[in-house]
């Protein structure tokens, strides 16, 4: 009766395992901006595109003139990054997107403003 008990557990773990990975594997991947990579007037970018929560956005741009800083969403409305905020500073960042709406904006000054920030809903 133990033995039976064992391989219902494994035959569940069995399962469990293969929906995470079919999970990950559904994940699609999108270069923020296609072509024009990560630059300014990029806010609508998103429309007209479905995105799921393990998705991931490639961030393309110049280091050195530009970042992608994680923020929410009253940060996002008033193009600020606080102290302790996340900053990607690579210029080919890889941000998963976790459930909900996710908040990216370009700290450099007026870069924001000038329309370099997208939010991002995943469903």
């Amino acid at each position: 009766m133990a033995q039976g008990r064992g391989s219902a557990v494994a035959l569940g773990l069995a399962l469990l395992c293969l929906l995470i990975h079919s999970e990950i594997a559904d994940a699609a991947t999108y270069v923020v901006g296609d072509n024009g990579g990560w630059t300014f007037n990029v806010v609508g970018w998103p429309s007209g595109k479905r995105f799921r929560p393990g998705d991931v956005l490639v961030f393309r741009y110049k280091p050195s003139v530009h970042n992608v800083v994680a923020v929410s969403a009253a940060d996002y409305r008033g193009c600020s990054a606080p102290r302790g905020s996340r900053i990607f500073t690579s210029g080919n960042d890889r941000i998963t997107l976790a459930r909900g709406t996710n908040y990216f904006i370009c700290s450099f000054a007026g870069h924001c403003q000038a329309g370099m920030k997208i939010a991002v809903t995943a469903v």
